[in-house]
């Protein structure tokens, strides 16, 4: 288990920071330059609680901390993910900005990281209290589902981007019951391997399309 799980982080890892680094050597346009920016920033934010993860199924030390302020960390940087990929939708798709959605999207990203500030979240000791797993997650589930959205709607505008909707809302489905769940039945933390998934396949069209924008 603890082998198998610690080669797939590793190969996950590697595979988004590739991803993020040939995407930026080939960008030529804004969206582009945005696909890349957004592999890194998801890749290293997820490292803050992947690496102290692997290092835990190897060491008896207690590393609650470095675990807990991983998860800290990878919740904000997955928020902010989201947001440039709304960001590549708007330039990718060439469309006029919104600014009454850019500025709830902001907010929504504003909301999330306030939340996650509140002491209430043990991040320090990586609890995994059920209600502030719940109430930290609802902005971050609207701003997915609104950028989901955005993407469903131009679908059949692009084949390499049809399913980037599907991706986003199945790895929230995947996320949640982790994200509240996990500390009373563990085993939940197995639906973290598909919804990692579904990043790649982001990350992968992302790559497909970085030199035809």
């Amino acid at each position: 288990m603890k082998y198998g799980e610690s080669a797939f982080i590793v190969a996950y890892l590697i595979t988004a920071a590739v991803l993020g680094v040939l995407i930026l050597r080939k960008a030529k346009t804004k969206a582009a330059k945005l696909m890349g920016i957004s592999a890194l920033v998801l890749c290293s934010g997820d490292a803050f609680h992947l690496v102290p993860r692997v290092i835990a199924h190897f060491s008896e030390s207690d590393l609650s901390l470095y675990l807990g302020l991983g998860k800290l960390v990878t919740s904000l940087t997955m928020t902010v993910f989201y947001l440039l990929v709304y960001y590549v939708y708007v330039y990718y798709y060439k469309k006029n900005e919104n600014k009454r959605l850019a500025l709830c999207l902001w907010a929504l990203v504003i909301i999330r990281a306030v939340l996650c500030a509140f002491p209430q979240n043990g991040w320090t000791v990586n609890s995994t209290d059920a209600t502030w797993g719940i109430i930290r997650n609802i902005p971050f589930v609207i701003l997915g589902a609104i950028v989901a959205y955005l993407y469903f709607k131009e679908r059949k505008s692009s084949r390499a981007f049809r399913f980037i909707w599907l991706y986003i809302c199945l790895s929230f489905a995947f996320y949640i019951p982790v994200a509240v769940f996990a500390g009373m039945l563990p085993v939940l933390g197995m639906l973290m391997i598909p919804k990692t998934v579904c990043y790649v396949l982001i990350l992968f069209a992302f790559y497909k399309e970085a030199d035809k924008t």
